[in-house]
């Protein structure tokens, strides 16, 4: 289910800090009460292997978020203790001591279920004459960007095995920033202080020639 062009879900949820403070965020209200842009991140598991080197990139282009007035959030459905026992494991040890950005623990789900990004299936069973889950019930790798007044601007959702480029989401926030200032649009493979178009043929036509 697309939810791009949608508001992200009003659901609080439970997270903890890089200190280990418990938390409560509303992902809808860190973008339109702080008025700033805000990436969502979601990965299957604490402990595992391609989910810390993604949390350490998007730690190290922090600073670059923040430039842009993002925030950046980071995702899973495992618990706060859990998190927090991560936090305090050394990188060279598959840790994620450093990662400063809040962590959400949607042990409930209802986030995660809300955006439909779950390896989990309710199918039935003869035997038991009842439906059972079937998959990890944990995330995909989704991420949301989500705009000032709580809209989507991208969603994107990868296996378990594919790690994100972060890079990109730098570069999707570039864009989008772009078409808010500027009321151009962006073509493929744009970037910051490169052309632009307007949304009409002649400006696409012009564009085209020189590309």
């Amino acid at each position: 289910m697309a939810l791009v062009g949608k508001q992200f879900p009003n659901i609080t949820v439970d997270a903890i800090s890089e200190m280990g403070d418990n938390l409560r965020i509303n992902v809808l209200e860190e973008a339109t009460k702080n008025n700033k842009k805000v990436l969502l991140f979601w990965y299957p598991k604490d402990f595992t292997f391609v989910c810390p080197t993604e949390l350490h990139a998007f730690q190290a282009a922090l600073p670059e978020f923040e430039k842009r007035n993002t925030i950046v959030i980071g995702a899973s459905c495992d618990t706060n203790e859990v998190h927090f026992a991560w936090l305090n494991t050394a990188k060279n040890n598959g840790g994620i001591e450093g990662v400063t950005y809040p962590l959400i623990a949607d042990t409930t789900r209802n986030l995660s279920a809300a955006l439909d990004i779950l390896d989990a299936e309710w199918v039935y069973n003869e035997e038991l004459n009842d439906e059972i889950l079937e998959g990890s019930n944990v995330t995909f790798r989704a991420t949301y960007l989500i705009d000032e007044t709580g809209k989507i601007f991208h969603e994107s959702v990868n296996d378990m095995p594919l790690g994100r480029n972060v890079n990109e989401y730098l570069r999707m926030v570039d864009a989008y920033t772009h078409i808010q200032t500027k009321g151009e649009v962006c073509p493929a493979n744009w970037e910051a202080g490169k052309e632009a178009m307007n949304a009409d043929r002649l400006s696409t036509a012009a564009y085209l020639s020189q590309n």
